[in-house]
């Protein structure tokens, strides 16, 4: 499965946690380095965390109308 790393951004959902992922990659023609951000709609479960913990991510099956993901542990307390 794939998975990847991001940060926490919203908790205010029973079991549903939004987290944000950077990736970084670099423009074709001017070679500069630009900055995308997505938020990922992720479902949890017995996993303590808090707004702006690092989390590891992965994809699974449809939970939902917007859940296809899943937090699969926690890597970093919020800074």
């Amino acid at each position: 499965m794939k998975s990847i790393n991001g940060t926490v951004e919203s908790l205010k959902s029973t079991k549903t946690a939004k987290v944000r992922v950077v990736r970084l990659w670099q423009h074709p023609l001017y070679l500069k380095s630009v900055k995308r951000t997505k938020s990922y709609a992720c479902h949890y479960e017995g996993i303590d965390f808090e707004v702006g913990d690092e989390v590891v991510i992965e994809a699974s099956r449809p939970i939902s109308k917007t859940k296809k993901f899943k937090i699969v542990s926690k890597i970093g307390g919020a800074k």
